[in-house]
């Protein structure tokens, strides 16, 4: 390809993801957008991420220093399906009541409403689950784009399906191990606890960037054999005694299995790089870090089987586009990388 073909593919304005224009019959990504969000408790507009991001994202250059050209590959946003939209705004309704009162606590009415926003979400995850083994079974790679970080439950089953034994890459501010946080089965809150619990073939979670966890989590960390935490005070203490950040990434990386899936949830970086996103915490990943983490998968030979960004929201005021745009270029790296591990993905730069 020349210079000057190179410079039109990457012309601001295109169609589609990154202005790629792909179609979701050629891409080799597919990333499939989750607009859904009943469960946010704190601050919300994560329904809105993947719209954000679709527009904050065809002013990246393609071309990464890191992982080349993972546009060769084709990648594809799906169109949302309004399926979603439309359950998303009928388990708002039904979780607002939930949420207001801090939990359904005894009340009958509240604890029927928990129940129909689990029925909604069963129903969005047998769509997640369908559409993701859809595109698996044609050999895609498939990426989920949230919404909240309840929604990707039915991508990780389908993967760990595919690949027994999986790992599961988790960055996030939070464990997510509380059992029906609110009383909502599937909370946004409890994501990792449903895999845990309900995805036999996963056999490891390996949590990066905790720092906002309560005591029953804490201790299923401690007891689970099938969890390794390394949290933010654990990996700032570890860097201020003169540790350095590659050695905690490679004790970070030889706790995974072979196959891995990465589920980001974007608080894990530091919030000055999300402001807007649901439950920031102080602390976290720098851009650096995260990046360099999911660089240390792939030079590592072990292979990113998928993945999900979850938790970007724009800022409600629409004064900025700076979540959307960090939002978009985490996409990015997240399909460089998981195309550069694959056994005939391209060398790292």
């Amino acid at each position: 390809m020349t210079d000057d073909s190179l410079d039109a593919i990457e012309g601001p304005g295109g169609e589609g993801l990154f202005g790629l224009g792909s179609s979701p019959e050629e891409a080799g990504v597919i990333v499939i957008p989750v607009p859904f969000e009943a469960t946010t408790s704190y601050g919300r507009g994560t329904a809105q991420g993947p719209a954000a991001v679709l527009a904050a994202s065809d002013q990246l250059d393609l071309f990464d220093l890191e992982t080349g050209r993972p546009y060769e590959a084709g990648i594809a946003l799906l169109a949302e399906d309004p399926r979603v939209r439309a359950w998303n705004e009928q388990a708002c309704q039904h979780a607002q009541p939930v949420i207001d009162n801090d939990g359904v606590g005894a009340d009958p009415a509240l604890r029927a409403a928990a129940a129909k926003v689990s029925g909604i979400q069963e129903e969005l995850n047998a769509w997640l689950g369908a559409e993701t083994r859809k595109w698996l079974d044609q050999g895609r790679l498939v990426g989920v784009l949230g919404g909240d970080h309840s929604v990707p439950f039915a991508a990780i089953e389908a993967c760990a399906e595919r690949w027994p034994g999986l790992g599961i890459l988790h960055v996030d501010a939070h464990a997510d191990l509380r059992l029906a946080y609110e009383g909502f089965t599937w909370s946004h809150a409890s994501i990792i606890r449903n895999v845990a619990d309900r995805i036999p073939g996963v056999a490891r979670v390996v949590g990066v960037g905790y720092r906002d966890l309560c005591e029953s989590e804490q201790r299923i960390l401690g007891e689970d054999e099938r969890f390794r935490a390394f949290p933010d005070p654990l990996l700032r203490r570890e860097l201020q005694r003169g540790c350095p950040w590659i050695a905690l990434l490679r004790e970070i990386v030889d706790a995974l299995p072979q196959q891995v899936y990465v589920s980001f949830d974007v608080d894990g970086l530091d919030p000055a790089l999300c402001p807007h996103t649901g439950t920031p915490v102080p602390g976290g990943l720098s851009w650096a870090e995260a990046t360099s983490l999911l660089r240390a998968v792939a030079e590592s030979g072990r292979e990113i089987v998928g993945f999900d960004l979850c938790e970007v929201a724009p800022d409600p005021k629409g004064e900025s586009e700076w979540d959307a745009n960090v939002g978009a270029r985490l996409l990015y790296k997240l399909i460089g990388f998981a195309l550069c591990s694959r056994p005939e993905g391209g060398s790292l730069s």
